[in-house]
């Protein structure tokens, strides 16, 4: 059976930094185009990060490999202090550091999310710096907008906005999916049909436009290797 090819470009949190494993055998300009994709996942969580690059190796040619992707990385999405490795990882510290990733990581975060309880009644409006849970529902009329995203443990069938004003990789989850209006960054979908939400349901914004689907077969997070820190 055919094993699944590894991606160039690996991130996962360690300590206070972001660990960042890179296939060196690439050109340097699909190695950049490779970064983007993740960072651009991490958005402001990668702003003045510490970000350690490793290639696997340590000679000449890594370092000048890792001076011209810490430019990249910091011109680009404004990291803070790029390094190789202090020492060269061995195969036996590969588990310690992955227990470290999920003991240790998340403490040094800080989430200004919004949790309330109970039914958003119309006319209410209630906004949340960065993610959204409710537990209960949003009824017509009602409207709530998130810097992150939103997730309702009941049925949206009021108006929600995610990710505001522009990120677009926000998602709006519901256990029951009839909202009025929903947007995510710039993206606006109105008008869901009568027969939607019968289970529950992710929108996100993919091709330029707003789509739905159904949670438990197309979870947005699964394909994720390492948790992320959202």
């Amino acid at each position: 059976m055919d094993q699944k090819e590894e991606p160039p470009v690996k991130i996962k949190g360690v300590g206070d930094s972001l660990w960042v494993s890179v296939t060196p055998s690439l050109p340097v300009d699909q190695l950049k185009q490779e970064l983007i994709k993740p960072f651009e996942r991490l958005q402001h969580l990668a702003i003045n990060a510490r970000i350690i690059l490793d290639m696997g190796r340590d000679d000449a040619e890594i370092d000048r490999l890792i001076e011209t992707l810490g430019i990249f990385l910091k011109e680009k999405f404004q990291v803070g202090h790029v390094s190789k490795p202090n020492a060269p990882r061995h195969s036996e510290n590969k588990n310690r550091i992955r227990q470290q990733d999920v003991g240790n990581a998340w403490h040094h975060y800080r989430n200004d999310g919004l949790v309330i309880a109970g039914r958003v009644r119309s006319g209410q409006k209630i906004q949340a710096k960065k993610h959204l849970i409710i537990l209960g529902d949003l009824n017509p009329g009602a409207e709530v907008t998130a810097g992150g995203d939103i997730i309702i443990m009941g049925c949206l069938q009021g108006k929600a906005a995610a990710g505001q004003p522009d990120n677009e990789g926000a998602i709006i989850v519901a256990l029951e999916f009839k909202p009025t209006q929903i947007q995510i960054g710039g993206f606006v979908a109105a008008g869901m049909s009568e027969s939607a939400g019968s289970r529950p349901e992710f929108a996100c914004v993919e091709g330029n436009a707003i789509i739905v689907d159904d949670y438990t077969r197309g979870n947005p997070f699964r394909r994720l290797a390492w948790p992320e820190v959202r």
